[in-house]
């Protein structure tokens, strides 16, 4: 494969935020994810976090109340996609089928 830039791989991405609070607790608590040092040079709310071999960077919304609601997941939209050993069990720990559920508005 041709690869003019020398690329080595993906370093992170950027996911703009409702709330950093709140996605940074789901990332944490509900994905594994753990933070990571964040950039001292950078002057506006974020966090940093890795996890799964991914380095999430999240960025507060300068206009949160103008980001559009989401009520449903639309696969053609930006996403991040794990792969899990049983779908059934995420779908019910984040439905609220069983102790530890999640609450949906803590979703980005």
């Amino acid at each position: 494969m041709n690869n003019p830039l020398q690329l080595k791989s993906l370093y992170h991405i950027s996911l703009v935020c409702r709330s950093v609070e709140k996605s940074l607790d789901f990332n944490q608590h509900v994905l594994g994810f753990f933070t990571i040092r964040r950039l001292g040079s950078f002057d506006f709310d974020d966090a940093w976090l890795f996890g799964y071999g991914i380095r999430i960077h999240l960025l507060q919304s300068e206009n949160p109340e103008s980001m559009p609601k989401i009520s449903e997941i639309n696969p053609k939209d930006n996403h991040i996609s794990f792969q899990c050993e049983s779908m059934t069990m995420v779908e019910k720990k984040l439905k609220g089928g069983e102790e530890g559920a999640v609450d949906g508005d803590s979703l980005y």
